[in-house]
């Protein structure tokens, strides 16, 4: 099996939580599993910067870039190319994968790849829409970085679909690989199931699109109709407040738990305390949470939206409408099941999760792209220049342009032979200098 070299890059990664960065490090731990080589490049995260190794050996690069909005770096697209090209040359990298279409240094780190004549990949985590200004702004970005891209990954189907409308991708060069779950992290343990009452269990970001104004709906009627039922809920966001007006206005104290942000290695324990966990999305790529839940033994409850009911079989899962009234009768429906005893045993579930998702799988499917991308012929510049052109944005041939002359001028001061040279120096330092200028401006107005 042929060796290469990968880098992952994202603005999203440990110690930031969520879906995105634990694809990127159980996908890195089982390719270096496999015999590659990995190392993950990502934005500093406070006082992490530099360069720290991980389980395995893996190998993470915290840039020394401030974050300018949302976990993301200010898109430059210049000021890093000292950097970003100096770890590509120093780790021989040959595959590039971005991770996220929200990532500014995933589009940077892919545009310089294939400026080096890289390979690169893309993996797109998420669903977006058409109508709004972010949305036309975003699907407009993504298509000018995916349109020299080598390959493009999807979650599900459904993502497929959304990510060649968007961004006007072929689709022979989208392939559907879902994530996955680490089973032996997440097993069932009904010793600490509640026996007097059912438990509710909720574990999500406590933001719109996870459909919180759903939730602040349900709880009130759900603990009106069964005096036996209790919410834990585990999650912080922006609408925690909602959540507490609900509990505060109908003296639920006692029955809704608010626990807060939860830590991933104590998710599994939250998860064990439910007999049924709730998912009020209005919107999913692929759910990592209700399979998550699933692996614990939980009966599911979600909304039918996204690629969620690609996810699991249907004897496994409580489909229903993105309505207050639906997600009602769903719950209703589970809560008398669970009565009835008309539920699958929690260990048969995990064995059945474990078979349906598992990461070493998840790594074969994506080395199988990996493999494919690597076969392919290098582009010449003017390859790239008219893939870019199809995007029917000329100024952005401009600052491709104009990154290749950076790259040529360092290649001749700065050739990949020699270690490193002052110049990274003087770009990062030019670099900070602009992104304060912008983030002062923007802070101004």
């Amino acid at each position: 099996m042929k060796c290469i070299y990968y880098s992952m890059v994202s603005d999203f990664f440990y110690p930031n939580m969520g879906g995105v960065e634990e694809h990127i490090f159980n996908l890195a731990q089982c390719l270096l599993n496999r015999g590659h080589k990995v190392i993950v490049m990502t934005h500093s995260y406070g006082e992490r910067v530099g360069i720290r190794y991980m389980t395995n050996g893996l190998k993470v690069y915290y840039l020394p870039i401030k974050v300018f909005y949302n976990q993301c770096i200010l898109p430059t697209q210049i000021c890093s190319i000292p950097l970003i090209r100096y770890i590509f040359i120093r780790e021989e990298i040959d595959i590039i994968h971005g991770h996220s279409a929200f990532s500014a240094l995933a589009h940077e780190g892919m545009l310089i790849g294939r400026l080096m004549r890289l390979k690169t990949v893309f993996t797109d985590h998420s669903l977006f829409g058409f109508a709004d200004t972010s949305a036309i702004l975003t699907n407009k970005c993504l298509e000018l970085s995916l349109s020299d891209c080598h390959h493009c990954i999807c979650v599900s189907h459904i993502g497929k679909e959304n990510t060649v409308l968007r961004a006007k991708v072929q689709k022979e060069k989208v392939s559907v690989i879902p994530n996955a779950v680490d089973t032996a992290l997440f097993t069932p343990d009904i010793s600490k199931r509640s026996k007097d009452c059912i438990t509710i269990v909720i574990v999500s970001r406590l933001v719109y699109r996870k459909g919180m104004d759903f939730l602040a709906g349900v709880i009130p009627e759900i603990c009106k109709r069964h005096e036996n039922v209790q919410f834990l809920i585990g999650g912080d966001g922006p609408k925690r407040w909602l959540l507490e007006e609900i509990r505060e206005r109908n003296q639920l104290q006692h029955r809704v738990t608010l626990l807060g942000s939860v830590e991933h290695s104590k998710v599994k324990n939250v998860l064990n305390k439910g007999h049924i966990f709730l998912n009020t999305s209005l919107t999913e790529a692929y759910c990592m949470a209700i399979v998550e839940a699933a692996s614990c033994g939980l009966q599911v409850v979600s909304t039918k939206v996204g690629g969620i009911p690609e996810v699991l079989p249907p004897d496994l899962i409580y489909l229903v409408e993105p309505t207050v009234s639906a997600l009602i009768d769903g719950v209703e429906k589970a809560i008398s099941d669970y009565k009835a005893g008309n539920i699958i045993c929690p260990t048969e579930i995990h064995k059945r999760i474990s078979k349906y998702y598992n990461w070493h799988n998840i790594a074969k499917r994506t080395e199988i792209v990996y493999n494919r991308v690597d076969d392919e012929d290098i582009r010449s510049l003017g390859e790239q220049l008219m893939n870019y052109l199809e995007a029917g944005v000329l100024p952005y041939l401009l600052v491709v342009a104009w990154c290749y002359i950076v790259l040529q001028f360092l290649e001749y001061s700065v050739p990949r032979k020699v270690c490193i040279h002052f110049s990274v120096v003087f770009f990062m330092i030019l670099k900070k200098f602009f992104s304060n200028i912008f983030l002062h401006i923007f802070t101004v107005h």
